[in-house]
């Protein structure tokens, strides 16, 4: 049965909520790399990877290949020249069942690296009792710094989150202190938005646009989807034009219309297939400071999602990325 990313995100919430937490000791031998270390890697990848643009892939396009063969589908997606990816599996401080430490190594045996990655900030990760984080998130934030990420994303917002105006600026405060301890290692926090941000209103506002209002920019990054947002009926421009500089990162997405249930009546499609005028949105969004493009295709028509993203990259390369 065909899952949907929403799905997927929720039950992975729920996984990370349900596993042990580790010991109190934040920064444990156990990684093989100190909290320094992990700062001064997170620095220099962000020092190389931010010198034009960046073009990558987020795994989750390919998530059956990497659940049945992580290697083999890196290895593929490496001789079809992506050089960056972005993971969608973070389980028991390991990367697709590596360590940190493991999956740094198998990628920069591929000529890869990993600037950003999704890992949902849930329930089990606030301790309000102790005002601070979880060892469990602190732990998540050390192994993004070890792989040298330049963002920890978190790509689902819990519906209890937003069940009022004042749950929502009550989280996003935990928006601003994860932005903090995120800094602390050279990286920045991050918010993938899906469709739900631009339609549901709180106190007589968009919710997205209190997101973007009360949160610290050099804090707390927005990785703005281009293509969850249109089943909204919001205009990626429109957007980029409204909070000009605040989207260092984007997913690079087409829409087409679909019967599918799980996009609410579209689907993700070839880029420059659909409707969303890719292009023009990707160009514009490079002028507003945009650097790192992340391709999505969770839906393929026919296709295989690897096809997909070989075919993704040869046209996002004839737009002038690379």
């Amino acid at each position: 049965m065909k899952k949907s990313r929403r799905e997927f995100l929720k039950n992975g919430a729920l996984a990370a909520a349900g596993t042990t937490l580790v010991s109190n000791s934040l920064f444990s031998c156990g990684s093989g790399t100190s909290s320094k270390q992990a700062a001064a890697t997170a620095e220099q990848v962000a020092t190389t990877a931010t010198t034009d643009q960046v073009v990558a892939v987020q795994l989750y396009c390919v998530r059956e290949d990497m659940k049945n063969d992580p290697l083999a589908t890196l290895t593929k997606l490496a001789e079809m020249g992506y050089k960056y990816v972005e993971h969608a599996d973070y389980n028991d401080r390991k990367f697709y069942g590596y360590p940190a430490l493991e999956f740094k190594k198998v990628l920069a045996d591929l000529g890869m690296q990993m600037p950003s990655g999704h890992t949902v900030l849930g329930k089990d990760h606030w301790d309000v009792s102790n005002n601070d984080f979880t060892d469990a998130w602190k732990y998540t934030i050390e192994d993004a710094a070890t792989m040298g990420q330049k963002f920890v994303v978190s790509p689902w917002l819990d519906d209890s989150f937003w069940s009022s105006y004042d749950a929502l600026m009550g989280f996003l405060e935990v928006f601003n202190k994860c932005g903090e301890l995120c800094q602390k290692s050279g990286m920045k926090f991050g918010y993938h938005n899906h469709d739900f941000e631009f339609s549901e209103i709180l106190n007589g506002e968009i919710m997205f646009d209190i997101m973007l209002k009360n949160t610290d920019p050099d804090k707390v990054g927005i990785q703005l989807d281009v293509g969850n947002m249109y089943i909204a009926g919001a205009k990626a421009k429109d957007i980029i034009l409204k909070y000009p500089g605040r989207f260092e990162t984007i997913h690079v997405k087409d829409m087409i219309k679909s019967e599918s249930e799980d996009g609410h009546g579209f689907e993700s499609t070839i880029l420059g297939k659909g409707l969303v005028g890719t292009r023009e949105v990707t160009d514009m969004s490079k002028e507003q400071g945009t650097w790192l493009f992340i391709i999505e295709q969770e839906s393929y028509q026919g296709k295989t999602p690897l096809n997909c993203m070989k075919e993704d990259l040869e046209i996002i390369n004839q737009w002038g990325y690379v």
